[in-house]
């Protein structure tokens, strides 16, 4: 019994003291001024050329009230909020009901925001579960009630919600899901949009039409369960055969929104204040690039277009600023908004290997020094083995330099080389150009099996076509509030982190993977789509079981591409050249109306004709061997004899 009455006690004293804040807060919000809603957190996403490519929460499309469908605003308010125009903010009925629900499950099952609440959260750019946040939606909740009607706050609650794929708003919503205004729609149209806010990774009838559906049937039975609707009409309205449109005007959905999520993620990086009450809205200038996008969607689609499974993500940047024009990160947005190219990490394979030899560069290596590639056995402490091969199982044996080695991706040169630095000096140097994901000290290191970002590889190959400068990749340039006020100006330093005579030695180096001269015992490994190629790139491309990647670059851009299978299954024979010929298509296309540019040669740097193959000078002794141009730094030019290392180590 005295258990009892000190529960009756806590729950009388908690509720004078609630009493007691809610109508303090209720003068401190009459007090206070009214605040803007009409174009709350307006997030304007403007491309390179300062137009707008994005607009979330508050668009060029809003409709008044009175000229949205009576189904719609009826399936709204039954569905969300049945008392929307009884409360004042705050449905204390439903809050008890909910929280006891909760109690006894003891776990969340139901909730019991209002439409009220629901907005003010729309006027919020970030979701933070902190108590500045919740006192922020409480006042802000009794503000809107206090100063505004009933009707302008439904409007704005209907102009701000998330309906999906980009959809602010339910005039956007309603032309891209079936084509037409809001005003015109039917009640099953109506009742298939209202399902869709709850969840839109989930009730999108562009993602999953059955739970869709099973959304639709919820929303009309809460219609008939509140008198809006009869039995039949609801029957009547889930019988009716809808026809789902899906399209933006002007963008399709992949070039926009991979993109658009990866600003946002970038944005929760970034310091600056994210309410509204705060900034009123921000103006986000991005370094989108819509004809760089609308390409590499396009050569992607149309080089997988007879494999539904297969998945890529992509990304095109300017290695002289790190700004990224275009990304991809995935296939169809409608189907997944899993971004690949923000949030996966997969084995780069033989793609590492340039930050190997350019780290054999910086350690004495020319593009001449010499192993023996043959079938190899290396045996460590305790007896361990390790035996790489070669792709189809392709060998020199006997020696060759370090040109022919990049130009065939040969691995058991590439081992033999970390072997002879130490795994860990790689690792050091992939951590100076801006690698962060944990990489392992094994010899097959060498081959790319440890797992990386796209970004941070294609940051890494910036940092070779810039001529060795680190930058920072990111889409952000610059963040103003409403007022036009900057709260954020990316910091687009260079870096000096490389030797830039080093690094021009390699770019010339792996422009040879498709170089048809360097056939001979082995074919270059992008030798595929040399025919493709009317200008000068270094490319290097690498495979493992279940990726493949090609990444290359000018002095102006730089593209890196992935292919392979979510699931992690191993990607076929034909599955290997997708990357190679969505990179030659896409940078080709991009690139067609811009002059060619290259790399002048450092003063320190000399071009010598050389055997490519072993590397060695040519002279009377070897006039018929193969002939090509390679660089070095002044002072270590090969000779006849060129030094195998493999002769050293043994």
């Amino acid at each position: 019994m005295k258990i009892f009455r000190r529960i009756m006690k806590f729950v009388i004293l908690s509720s004078i003291i609630l009493f007691v804040l809610f109508f303090g807060l209720y003068g401190y919000s009459k007090l206070s001024m009214k605040l803007e809603i009409r174009n709350a957190n307006n997030i304007a996403l403007y491309d390179k050329d300062g137009n707008i490519f994005f607009m979330g929460n508050g668009t060029n499309e809003w409709i008044n009230i009175e000229d949205i469908s009576e189904f719609l605003i009826d399936a709204t308010i039954s569905t969300e909020d049945k008392n929307f125009y009884n409360h004042f903010g705050f449905d204390f009925l439903r809050i008890a009901k909910a929280g006891w629900t909760n109690l006894i499950n003891r776990k969340a099952l139901q909730g019991a925001s209002t439409i009220s609440q629901q907005y003010v959260k729309n006027l919020f750019l970030d979701f933070d579960k902190t108590w500045e946040r919740k006192w922020n939606e409480l006042w802000l909740t009794l503000n809107i009630e206090i100063h505004y009607s009933k009707d302008e706050i439904l409007e704005g609650y209907l102009n701000t919600i998330n309906y999906g794929h980009g959809m602010y708003g339910v005039m956007n919503a309603s032309k891209f899901y079936f084509g037409k205004s809001a005003h015109d729609l039917d009640l099953a149209e109506a009742a298939m949009l209202v399902g869709i806010p709850k969840s839109p990774s989930n009730y999108s009838p562009l993602i999953n039409f059955d739970l869709a559906k099973e959304r639709q049937y919820l929303v009309l039975s809460q219609m008939v369960k509140n008198d809006y609707i009869t039995q039949k009409e609801m029957d009547d309205a889930y019988l009716e055969n809808l026809e789902i449109i899906g399209k933006k005007n002007n963008i399709n959905l992949s070039t926009v929104m991979y993109y658009q999520d990866a600003v946002m993620k970038e944005l929760e990086s970034i310091d600056i204040p994210k309410s509204f009450l705060d900034t009123g809205g921000l103006k986000i200038y991005t370094a989108f690039d819509i004809n760089a996008q609308k390409t590499l969607e396009e050569k992607v689609n149309n080089n997988l277009k007879n494999n539904d499974e297969i998945q890529s993500n992509a990304v095109m940047m300017d290695p002289n600023n790190g700004r990224i024009i275009a990304l991809l990160g995935g296939r169809d947005y409608s189907l997944s908004q899993y971004n690949r190219s923000t949030s996966s990490y997969r084995q780069v394979g033989s793609v590492i290997k340039p930050i190997l030899y350019y780290d054999a560069l910086e350690n004495g290596f020319t593009a001449s020094t010499c192993f023996t590639s043959e079938e190899s056995t290396f045996v460590f402490s305790n007896n361990q083995e390790y035996s790489p091969r070669n792709a189809s199982d392709v060998y020199a044996n006997k020696p060759i330099s370090m040109a022919a080695a990049i130009a065939y991706s040969d691995n058991i040169y590439a081992v033999k080389t970390l072997l002879f630095l130490g795994s860990d000096s790689l690792i050091s140097m992939a951590k100076r150009l801006g690698f962060t994901t944990k990489m392992n000290s094994v010899p097959s290191l060498a081959l790319g099996t440890s797992e990386m970002n796209i970004i941070e590889l294609t940051s890494a190959y910036s940092t070779f076509a810039n001529l060795g400068y680190k930058v920072d990749p990111h889409l952000i340039l610059k963040i103003l509030d409403k007022d036009g006020n900057v709260l954020y100006d990316a910091n687009e330093e260079k870096n000096l982190i490389l030797n830039s005579s080093l690094v021009f030695i390699l770019n010339n180096l792996l422009t040879n993977t498709y170089d048809s001269s360097m056939i001979d015992y082995n074919y270059p490994t992008v030798i595929g789509i040399a025919n493709k190629l009317s200008r000068k790139y270094s490319i290097k491309s690498g495979t493992t079981a279940t990726d493949s990647w090609t990444v290359g670059y000018t002095p102006n851009l730089v593209m890196s591409i992935w292919i392979g299978y979510d699931d992690n299954r191993n990607i076929t024979n034909n599955d290997y050249m997708y990357s190679k010929n969505i990179f030659a298509d896409t940078m080709e296309e991009y690139l067609k109306d811009t002059s060619e540019e290259w790399y002048d040669i450092p003063n320190n740097v000399v071009g010598v004709l050389v055997d490519p193959i072993s590397g060695k000078l040519i002279n009377d002794k070897n006039s018929k061997s193969k002939k090509k141009v390679l660089y070095y730094l002044k002072g270590t030019e090969p000779n006849d004899s060129q030094i195998v290392f493999d002769e050293i180590i043994e």
